[in-house]
């Protein structure tokens, strides 16, 4: 009986601290989309030449905060439900009491699927412009894009770039292994 609830403590414990690094990488990835929001904000009128380039990034930051911060909440919630039914041992009908609903569900798939829309649209509006005058000419001057918003944005999409084929990589790793360690289980 003790042994049992001294294995339920490492499991919370080590949920908890899990969790805790969790969020922890949730709020630094909170920055990214507050600096796009305000940038975005900031020099919104500053790029003449493509005037969709601030709008991304205001649009951009105002929903990936929305995203970022609903991930906050929820994984907050869990790590609260998962503690409190762990200590008081909580038997509900429900097993899992920390499940989201289905309108938690669609409401990350939609930000997410916007997310993923908005990115490539981003992608068009800031490379299709690449390397644009950063000070206005005197015979067009709405022939220019802010050189800070602009490298700003560029600097944005190559981050996004680099996460996105992190997790790409990092799932296909994942999965080779699973995949080879389910075969050498079956032999």
């Amino acid at each position: 009986m003790a042994a049992g609830l001294e294995k339920a403590c490492h499991r919370c414990i080590s949920k908890i601290a899990s969790n805790a690094c969790f969020i922890f990488g949730l709020l630094a990835f909170l920055a990214l989309p507050l600096a796009m929001a305000f940038t975005g904000m900031k020099f919104l009128e500053d790029c003449p030449l493509q005037p969709l380039i601030p709008l991304y990034l205001l649009v951009g930051g105002v929903v990936g905060s929305l995203k970022v911060t609903l991930l906050l909440y929820d994984s907050t919630r869990m790590r609260q439900l998962l503690s409190k039914s762990i200590v008081i041992d909580d038997d509900d009908d429900d097993e899992y009491p920390w499940r989201q609903n289905a309108h938690k569900y669609y409401i990350h798939v939609t930000l997410s699927l916007f997310l993923f829309i908005w990115f490539i649209l981003g992608n068009y509006w800031v490379f299709s412009v690449y390397l644009p005058n950063f000070i206005p000419p005197f015979h067009q001057p709405q022939d220019y894009c802010d050189k800070t918003l602009y490298i700003f944005a560029v600097g944005v999409l190559i981050v996004s770039h680099t996460v996105l084929f992190l997790l790409i990589f990092c799932s296909f790793c994942i999965y080779c292994f699973s995949r080879r360690r389910y075969a050498a289980e079956e032999d």
